[in-house]
């Protein structure tokens, strides 16, 4: 049986990660506004990402014999100034569930779930890179700036993820 704090805040995280799908998805809708379609495919990849998120932190529970407690999710944002703006707030919120990660990490050794503490590495390593994914594209919004060229190159290259090489 899991510990009940430990319990208590992986149904925190499935909330978290089910909200970080709804906010990818509402910017793949943005981009789709705009035409940007590359931008909105790699949202859209994201969003499946999250999901599958949620569904380890689902299963673990589960597998645990502790009771999924599904939570109300909010609203994201629908509007963003820019694609720099978008991927800069995706960005913050990945440092965000970063944080989240960490926070489990010391929950888990402070309550010795060695179990739990041992499921949250995969999610260490993941938002390392889900934070350097996120940085290099803002890196090269920035490089772009206004430049429509720019953007739609980017676009397209954007485009292409989840394609085989």
């Amino acid at each position: 049986m899991m510990n009940e704090k430990v319990l208590a805040e992986f149904n925190n995280q499935i909330k978290e990660e089910m909200f970080s799908a709804h906010l990818y998805r509402s910017m793949a809708a943005w981009f789709e506004s705009l035409n940007l379609r590359g931008y909105a495919k790699w949202m859209r990849v994201q969003a499946g990402e999250e999901d599958a998120h949620a569904a380890k932190f689902f299963d673990f529970i589960i597998e645990r014999g502790g009771r999924v407690a599904l939570q109300q999710i909010n609203q994201p944002p629908h509007s963003w100034n820019s694609p720099l703006e978008a991927f800069g707030a995706g960005q913050g919120h990945e440092e965000h569930i970063t944080r989240r990660i960490n926070f489990l990490v010391d929950l888990a050794r402070a309550e010795k779930d060695n179990a739990a503490e041992n499921f949250l590495q995969w999610f260490v390593a993941e938002q390392v890179e889900e934070e350097a994914n996120a940085a290099e594209i803002v890196g090269k919004l920035r490089m772009i700036g206004n430049s429509a060229g720019g953007l739609l190159v980017l676009d397209h290259h954007l485009g292409k993820r989840g394609e085989k090489d």
